[in-house]
């Protein structure tokens, strides 16, 4: 049994993906950045401030940091506005509450504290976390694996007694940094392949695939 369970939230526990790519659009149509849709969902899981840079950087636009905190103060308070759209993926629950007295929990977003924060609120599942963390509590967004590191630290549990649950090649490359076990969800932007690349110790296709998930978290590998 691992000594905690480490959440990433969009596209892993949740489906955020509308409400992330529709806040980006917005913010790019305002100030006239053109990227498409895949170019954001791929993405997702690297902290808005650096997806922005991609953005405003394959756009050819000139920007410094101040340009950087209005165009992500835009996109929190347009995302904001869209947590009503946010559903848990099937399964979600069931993980949640299988793993929350088994053992000690993390959340580990690279999405920002006011959104995340209101979802979980209005989820009314914060309670199934020991500690939450956003990107405002990181200097270096994933695939560094500070934000695993930090949670682990905050834990009490060393990186090799952590578990991760992720969906996209950046949080699986993290948490594999960070010496820790990590199971991809395929239900985000990224393949069953891709996240098998990058070294995911198991798959799953989702949350549904609940018995192979808690096999692999009590040690009772299939």
């Amino acid at each position: 049994m691992f000594c905690a369970v480490i959440y990433d939230w969009d596209g892993t526990l949740a489906d955020t993906k509308a409400a992330v790519v529709a806040s980006f659009q917005k913010v790019f149509r305002q100030n006239h950045i053109t990227v498409s849709r895949q170019f954001i969902e791929k993405r997702i899981g690297i902290g808005s401030r650096n997806l922005l840079i991609d953005a405003l950087k394959a756009s050819g636009r000139a920007f410094d940091e101040n340009l950087i905190d209005t165009l992500n103060r835009e996109k929190i308070n347009a995302e904001v506005e869209l947590t009503s759209t946010v559903k848990l993926f099937d399964g979600a629950s069931e993980i949640l509450d299988s793993f929350c007295q088994k053992a000690k929990t993390a959340l580990a977003t690279m999405n920002n504290k006011a959104v995340v924060c209101k979802l979980l609120d209005e989820m009314r599942i914060k309670q199934y976390f020991d500690i939450v963390l956003t990107a405002e509590d990181v200097a270096h967004a994933k695939p560094d694996p500070e934000i695993f590191l930090k949670a682990a630290y905050a834990l009490k549990c060393s990186p090799n007694e952590c578990v991760v649950l992720e969906d996209s090649v950046f949080g699986v490359k993290a948490a594999k940094t960070a010496g820790m076990s990590c199971i991809a969800i395929a239900s985000g932007a990224y393949s069953a392949q891709e996240l098998r690349n990058e070294g995911a110790d198991l798959v799953a296709e989702s949350l549904r695939e609940k018995d192979k998930i808690l096999a692999f978290v009590l040690n009772r590998h299939p």
